[in-house]
């Protein structure tokens, strides 16, 4: 059957602040579920979660993360659930933590900061740690705490739009979850985190290793469902049991150790104020992101 599509994506025609109707496009029937920030679907035995936040390139809010949680919670408790994809409306998967909402928040010393952090990071993890298999299915900006969303994710499928990144060390932040190092090799993980690289083409990180597939434009979403549709026959018990495993592996070489000890880096990184970090959050709060991104991006001659 075909469907309109009921919130702005990818596939919608017109530019991104001018939204016209969505081709119809093949999909199953879908039983919305109702948040601010998301737009969860259920397909068949497949829960899709959508950020929805098109016009910040759905940067990651406090509320975002407190919705995605409640959503995990109730797809993890239906035993009708068997696969989570989780995608990006409009034109990006995710351009990260909202930078602009994050300036606002209190942080007076290394207790909020690791408060902060670890809020954070707890919530990317959730998708590596969840029972259930989870497929990104990514297009456009992929970067930072996005980047680090998919990365988290068991699969991740691109299509050739797809930029992944980590500029964060671009103005001083620190790296919320430190998978990179797990998924690629020593040489392009420091390449990639030192130079706070955030045009990795999609057909690079397949090299890499972040990421499994990369699809035509606009044929990624459905490449990711056909993927969790396959997964979601499996036995449940067997799947479930067999990620646990793998999961298991990476503990035992010291991933989470690994993590929380990245994440105390983190503290100590956000904790330092230089004079790059104080003029980037200058320039944040009196003259908007894009000003503070340009003035970040002409630093490096960009």
């Amino acid at each position: 059957m075909t469907m309109w599509c009921s919130a702005p994506n990818y596939r919608c025609r017109g530019d991104f602040f001018n939204w016209s109707p969505c081709a119809p496009v093949a999909t199953f029937a879908a039983m919305p579920d109702t948040y601010e920030t998301l737009i969860v679907e259920h397909h068949g035995p497949v829960a899709v979660i959508t950020l929805n936040r098109p016009r910040q390139l759905n940067a990651i809010s406090i509320k975002m993360v407190e919705e995605i949680n409640a959503a995990m919670d109730a797809i993890e408790a239906s035993a009708a659930t068997r696969a989570i994809v989780l995608t990006g409306a409009g034109r990006s998967f995710s351009a990260g933590f909202d930078l602009k909402e994050g300036s606002t928040q209190k942080r007076d010393g290394v207790k909020d900061w690791h408060r902060i952090l670890k809020f954070d990071a707890d919530f990317i993890m959730r998708f590596w740690h969840s029972p259930l298999p989870t497929i990104a299915a990514v297009h456009g900006h992929c970067l930072a705490g996005g980047c680090e969303l998919s990365m988290a994710c068991d699969v991740t499928i691109a299509d050739e739009t797809a930029r992944l990144g980590e500029p964060e060390l671009r103005f001083g932040a620190s790296i919320v979850v430190l998978m990179l190092p797990w998924l690629t090799n020593p040489k392009k993980a420091k390449e990639v985190l030192l130079t706070g690289n955030d045009k990795v083409t999609a057909r690079e990180a397949l090299d890499m290793g972040l990421i499994n597939q990369v699809m035509p434009e606009g044929e990624h979403l459905e490449a990711a469902m056909e993927m969790a549709r396959t997964m979601a026959v499996m036995d449940p018990d067997s799947v479930r049991l067999t990620k646990k495993a793998i999961n298991r592996t990476y503990e035992i070489m010291g991933l989470n150790s690994a993590l929380d000890m990245a994440l105390d880096v983190g503290v100590q990184i956000e904790s330092i104020v230089t004079p790059e970090r104080r003029e980037f959050g200058r320039i944040l709060k009196q003259e908007g992101l894009q000003a503070a991104l340009a003035w970040r991006e002409a630093r490096f001659g960009q």
